[in-house]
């Protein structure tokens, strides 16, 4: 097995291990040289003097994609480890052994525990939480390495995002109006809602009362305009929260909410019918943070997402 530039085995460079790795994660040299920000004959190139250098094949290539050989998926354990040790020593020689994870409000439990307490044990490393009003925003000025978001709204093309879970909805409005029961028609509220549960179906009754940076529902969750009849915009939760409480509209978010939020002003109903709502985390492929502190936090996410059946349920 030759290949233009071939090493051998004593010439190995990280940048080998770098291309192979991502391929194999990727499954396709088109992404993953998208990823690594460099052209794809380049990338086959690279992969291919790894394979000459070992003497073996890494990989399958076929129509149909890119799959590891037997000695590609052992090979891809070690080349992983060792990506991981140098990016972690450099981390630590330059002090930048920090991941910063953004969030907008109330972070999931008992996801973020275990995520965290598992990523800060397997890497020395330390998270840094980072309160922000629209975490895609702060990403994308690079405040943070990666974003928790919530609901199913699409990202930037630049921005990936590795699902972890679904979270129920609940209702909520204030306990005022709730226990006023004829004053709800006239902000928009269902009639049901009083004292029972809300169905999803009967949204285009509500006023739905909208965080537009980081809320989880609003009207792109009813894209053939089949949604609430009327919304009341607020930008950040904190300002979502009072509106409800003030009795501006009804307010839809997950249940995390309900267990941790207890404000004298604020009534959860339950919710019938409603989708769920996806937990994501978001990040830059080319972020400066060590690409492999970055996939153990991602791996550690899904392992702590693995032990979760939905937010607050283990």
């Amino acid at each position: 097995m030759t290949a233009p530039g071939a090493v051998s085995a004593s010439g190995i460079e990280l940048r080998h291990l770098r291309a192979f790795a991502a391929v194999a994660r990727c499954r396709s040299f088109t992404r993953a040289a998208e990823e690594l920000l460099i052209t794809q004959p380049a990338l086959s190139r690279t992969v291919a003097q790894l394979e000459a250098g070992l003497g073996v094949r890494l990989l399958e290539r076929s129509s149909r994609g890119v799959a590891l050989t037997d000695t590609g998926a052992g090979f891809l354990v070690h080349a992983e480890r060792t990506l991981s040790a140098f990016e972690s020593a450099l981390a630590a020689a330059r002090h930048e052994s920090t991941l910063r994870l953004g969030f907008s409000w109330l972070l999931p439990d008992p996801w973020a525990q275990r995520a965290i307490a598992r990523f800060e044990r397997e890497t020395g490393a330390q998270v840094e939480l980072v309160r922000c009003d629209d975490p895609l925003d702060d990403l994308d000025r690079q405040g943070v390495d990666v974003a928790l978001v919530r609901g199913d709204r699409l990202v930037g093309g630049a921005v990936r995002t590795v699902h972890l879970y679904d979270e129920r909805r609940v209702a909520v409005r204030a306990r005022e109006e709730a226990e006023g029961g004829g004053r709800a028609a006239s902000r928009g509220l269902p009639p049901e809602a009083v004292g029972g549960a809300v169905r999803w179906q009967d949204a285009r009754e509500w006023t739905l009362v909208v965080n537009t940076a980081s809320g989880t529902t609003g009207s792109w969750c009813w894209p053939h305009g089949d949604g609430p009849r009327r919304y009341v915009q607020t930008a950040n939760f904190d300002e979502w929260l009072e509106s409800v409480a003030a009795g501006r509209g009804l307010g839809i978010v997950p249940d995390v909410a309900e267990r941790r939020i207890h404000h004298p002003a604020l009534r959860f109903l339950p919710l019938t019918g409603a989708p769920p709502s996806p937990v994501r985390l978001a990040y830059r492929p080319e972020a400066k943070t060590g690409s492999a502190l970055l996939r153990r936090f991602l791996d550690a996410a899904l392992e702590a997402a693995a032990t979760c059946t939905y937010a607050g349920e283990a």
